[in-house]
């Protein structure tokens, strides 16, 4: 079996370089993946001209193509979105829109184009929502054919009403740390399940 392969898409609302909570916690998520062999890239999302709609291409100048190329390659795609509002981020809710257009779109085999992809919900903010944002983002990503495994999402929510956000903690809670062991590892084994035995054909 080849190895396998993770992209973080990181839905910050704040252009590169600006420090981006969501894109710290996305990273250790990723650094978990590495420690079980996944070889990975992440890519700020709001650093790109990604149009509104639900094709695989608007057209334009639309950078969505590109994006959707490396999402298609990945064996395991994260999906980080910061908490505004109690609601993931508007750039979030433009990813799920285009990955929307994936239900029409198939493999070789009739398979929808995401069947061999498992998602990574990871949710970052100072203010509760983190299980309905998780629950929004497993539902849609199940629904365009990606894979979630057991305790797949990883969130970190900080005080209500503070000014602290994950990337001035000092340290890694212990509690998200193992989430994030625990998540990557069972995604890491449900990859390598569907890279071997790939869902059935229509």
């Amino acid at each position: 079996m080849s190895a396998l392969t993770a992209l973080m898409l990181n839905c910050t609302l704040k252009p590169s370089p600006e420090p981006s909570s969501t894109e710290v916690l996305g990273q250790q998520v990723m650094e978990a993946l590495g420690e079980q062999g996944v070889s990975g890239d992440a890519l700020r999302v709001v650093d790109h001209r990604v149009l509104p709609g639900v094709l695989t291409d608007m057209g334009d100048d639309d950078e969505w193509p590109t994006i959707r190329a490396a999402v298609l390659a990945a064996d395991i795609l994260v999906l980080a979105t910061p908490t505004w509002l109690g609601q993931h981020s508007s750039v979030a809710q433009r990813v799920l829109e285009r990955l929307d257009a994936e239900l029409s779109e198939t493999d070789d085999a009739g398979r929808p184009t995401l069947f061999g992809t498992v998602a990574i919900p990871v949710v970052v903010g100072n203010e509760d929502g983190a299980h309905h944002i998780s629950a929004i983002l497993g539902q849609a990503l199940g629904d365009v054919g990606c894979t979630l495994a057991a305790q797949p999402a990883v969130y970190w929510n900080g005080e209500a009403m503070s000014g602290v956000d994950y990337k001035d903690l000092t340290e890694v809670p212990e509690a998200v740390a193992a989430a994030t062991r625990t998540a990557a590892a069972n995604a890491v084994h449900l990859a390598g399940l569907l890279a071997a035995s790939p869902y059935p054909s229509p």
